[in-house]
């Protein structure tokens, strides 16, 4: 599938796959960003997307951004429309760093992935009565 896409800062590498069988994409940073303790910051992510229609980008960390940064995603997943596209629609990762201490984010590094995954909109029936046997409400299948 091929992808338009702009780089606010055209010196920053596109996104790439890391691995022939990785499903997402990384997300680097456009400039270092200094994310005080307990705070929330948007780190720039260099790119604005044409998303295809009938698809969305879902902005999910990386695996070691807990580990390695002690930073959290608080919205994951992010969510990118297929009309946040315009030239002021650069995609911002927001970060919440969970420590006691200030982490930094240099310019250029991994912070997040991009995954493309199928959202049709949907069209709503109205209908009379649910259908089919309640389940018990939430955790209901978990019973130990």
């Amino acid at each position: 599938m091929k992808i338009s896409v702009h780089r606010v800062d055209t010196t920053l590498p596109l996104p790439e796959h890391q691995t022939e069988g990785s499903c997402a994409f990384d997300l680097i940073a456009r400039e270092t960003t200094v994310i005080q303790p307990h705070a929330v910051e948007f780190v720039p992510g260099n790119l604005i997307v044409k998303v295809p229609k009938s698809h969305a980008l879902l902005i999910l960390p990386r695996s070691s951004l807990y580990r390695k940064k002690s930073l959290l995603i608080p919205n994951a997943p992010g969510l990118i429309d297929c009309d946040y596209c315009g030239p002021d629609d650069e995609m911002k990762i927001q970060v919440l760093n969970f420590s006691d201490t200030s982490v930094t984010v240099e310019r250029g590094e991994r912070i997040a992935q991009g995954l493309l995954v199928r959202s049709d909109q949907a069209e709503w029936q109205e209908i009379e009565r649910p259908q089919g046997d309640s389940r018990g409400g939430f955790g209901s299948t978990g019973h130990a």
